[in-house]
């Protein structure tokens, strides 16, 4: 296996469109780490810089310690899975898995032993006679994963390959894939712009936007410690709510406040020296649907938190609910208890939970505090 070393590598087409723009990233051997963020953000372009399928425009890339910018794709000792499984159609699955390992002379009876064991892997030998069109989506991304597999590359790449898949089917090949690294240790670069995905299968995660890349690191610390707005609102899902506040430096504490809101943070956050040039001024307030709660028992126990809000419309989703609410003339989301008793119409008491407030900069959307 390998590691990959994107240093500052950017991708500039014909009249100065960038595609990417210094992504520097270290992946370390044996890593499975996720690409993720909306349409053409750039992370099909990295990827496709990485397997030698689009030419890098600046900066170097090393898989391993190999300088590989000029490399063809078949040296870089890469496989990658694609979207649309690009499997034969004349051929069968047995005939698609070989298809590599006989361009490259591989004798028979070795072909013959790797394709069984991948076919076993992935509990497709039962289909190695059949050809493609003859399999389901599942089966047919399976056959995709298996011809990478035969060919034991340092570095697997997966171009949203679950896209195709229906919702059910996504959830069972996530688990698959998650296994599937576990037990060949191998190293994983997998694009996706699906945050559930990338949360539930990454190693870490870096979230790409407009050609630049944002922040790479575990779900976790996406999840808790975003470093900008885009972050926080694409990571998390319902996404963050945020809200426009004042920061005001009062008596008893500091408080964030607008027309329809006045919560005051917990000292721990109050009295961050990053805090204290904000004094005054307007900056953006983040907190997410799950830290909003309108039962008796938080608001009673957060008094510093509470805030009057209307409700617009409720979504029982069965573990739970989702409350559309309004605060003011600012729509937000709370995820609450399936008991709830709120209904489209009702004026309620809500309580944001002051420890779980994030805040940034209303100008370079960068965060202040956590």
């Amino acid at each position: 296996m390998a590691s990959l070393s994107l240093r500052q590598i950017g991708k500039i087409y014909q009249g100065g469109v960038i595609g990417a723009k210094d992504v520097n990233l270290e992946i370390e051997d044996k890593e499975f780490i996720i690409l993720v963020g909306p349409s053409g953000c750039g992370k099909s372009t990295t990827l496709r810089m990485i397997a030698g399928l689009e030419e890098i425009s600046e900066g170097e890339l090393y898989i391993g310690d190999k300088l590989v910018n000029d490399v063809a794709p078949k040296d870089r000792d890469i496989a990658m899975v694609f979207q649309n499984y690009a499997l034969y159609p004349h051929m069968t699955v047995f005939d698609n898995m070989a298809f590599g390992l006989k361009l490259r002379k591989v004798p028979k009876d070795v072909i013959k032993e790797k394709v069984h064991e991948a076919a076993k892997i992935l509990d497709i030998e039962h289909l190695l006679d059949r050809k493609p069109k003859a399999l389901s989506g599942g089966q047919r991304q399976r056959v995709a994963l298996g011809r990478a597999i035969v060919r034991e590359p340092k570095v697997f790449l997966m171009d949203e390959p679950l896209s195709n898949l229906d919702a059910k089917l996504r959830v069972q090949m996530r688990a698959e894939i998650t296994k599937l690294h576990q037990k060949l240790g191998t190293t994983v670069v997998y694009v996706t712009h699906d945050q559930t995905e990338a949360m539930t299968m990454g190693t870490r995660i870096a979230v790409m936007k407009d050609g630049y890349l944002q922040q790479c690191a575990t779900p976790i610390e996406l999840y808790d410690e975003p470093v900008n707005v885009f972050v926080a609102g694409f990571i998390g899902s319902p996404q963050m709510n945020f809200i426009n506040v004042t920061v005001e430096k009062k008596e008893d504490g500091v408080h964030l406040v607008n027309d329809s809101l006045d919560v005051k943070l917990p000292e721990g956050k109050g009295n961050r020296e990053e805090l204290a040039e904000y004094f005054g001024k307007e900056v953006i307030m983040g907190i997410r649907p799950e830290n909003i709660y309108e039962d008796e028992a938080h608001i009673a126990s957060i008094p510093d938190g509470i805030v009057n809000v209307e409700v617009d419309i409720t979504e029982m989703m069965g573990s739970e609910t989702y409350l559309y609410l309004k605060l003011g003339s600012t729509p937000i989301t709370a995820r609450v208890n399936r008991r709830t008793t709120a209904k489209s119409g009702d004026a309620i008491k809500a309580v944001f939970d002051i420890n779980k407030i994030h805040l940034f900069d209303k100008d370079t959307e960068g965060a202040i505090i956590h």
